[in-house]
């Protein structure tokens, strides 16, 4: 498989470097990076062939993965459209359909749509990715070990459903980082220092996360064996129930969800 890399951002360079990891050859990666200084980073990071316009980076792999940022997608496509091809298209920009990108492309339809996230930066992302029906099952093995180089990935058979993905794992990350910053708070409130405290908030979130993702029984079964009757859980809890912490998250993430989709269509805006 070789690959061709639209845009050289972070995470492009997670999937490089995530690639060439798992011993994915530097010379069967290209990219393309308008930012001189992007390109050189990447050629000497990886050793990866770099360029500055699509033109120039002809002939292009067998997958071509639009990393660029949302507002940039429509020229992009205008410019690739010319050297694609019948060649599969990933996109990993958030908010951008596929009908728009199919339609900047020329009405090119072998195409799938993910949303990462950035735990990916250090190989601990999740993705979750949508593929036209012209995407076939070569293309699907393709892109799936793309993005298995930064983490896991599910597949959705539902395009509309990458909304509630984006408001879930998209930016699930900024909730955690949240979570945390008050953890740390709390933390020093309560006459830690600020390294013991950051080291425990972390750590515990990290733990806490593992041990979810090592059992199969439901979050709310983990927390309830942690809630000791009369204990410090249950009263810390009680606080958080009495401030409706979970129906304020739950809808927070509702809010994203609409953003999403107001993004979709402010994005695709133009021919």
């Amino acid at each position: 498989m070789t690959i061709t890399f639209i845009g050289g951002g972070n995470m492009a360079t997670a999937l490089i470097g995530g690639l060439v990891a798992r011993g994915g050859a530097p010379a069967g990666i290209t990219v393309v990076e308008p930012l001189r200084e992007a390109r050189a980073r990447l050629a000497e990071r990886f050793g990866v062939a770099c360029f500055q316009s699509t033109a120039e980076a002809v002939p292009l792999g067998d997958i071509v993965v639009l990393a660029i940022k949302p507002q940039d997608m429509r020229e992009a496509c205008h410019a690739l459209g010319p050297h694609l091809g019948d060649r599969a298209v990933l996109s990993i920009a958030a908010g951008i359909r596929l009908g728009d990108i199919a339609r900047w492309l020329g009405g090119r339809t072998r195409l799938a749509r993910c949303m990462p996230n950035t735990p990916a930066l250090v190989g601990a992302g999740i993705s979750a990715v949508y593929a036209r029906p012209e995407v076939g099952a070569a293309d699907r093995g393709q892109i799936q070990a793309i993005l298995e180089a930064a983490g896991k990935v599910v597949w959705i058979e539902d395009e509309a459903l990458l909304d509630p993905v984006t408001a879930l794992s998209g930016s699930g990350p900024a909730y955690v980082f949240y979570f945390i910053e008050a953890l740390e708070q709390a933390a020093a409130e309560l006459g830690l220092p600020a390294d013991i405290g950051r080291t425990l908030a972390v750590e515990t979130v990290r733990g806490a996360a593992e041990l979810a993702s090592r059992s199969s029984e439901p979050a709310a079964t983990l927390r309830e064996r942690v809630t000791s009757k009369g204990g410090t859980t249950e009263r810390a809890l009680a606080a958080m129930q009495a401030d409706r912490v979970k129906e304020s998250i739950v809808r927070a993430l509702h809010a994203a969800n609409r953003r999403a989709a107001e993004l979709g269509d402010e994005l695709g805006r133009g021919d």
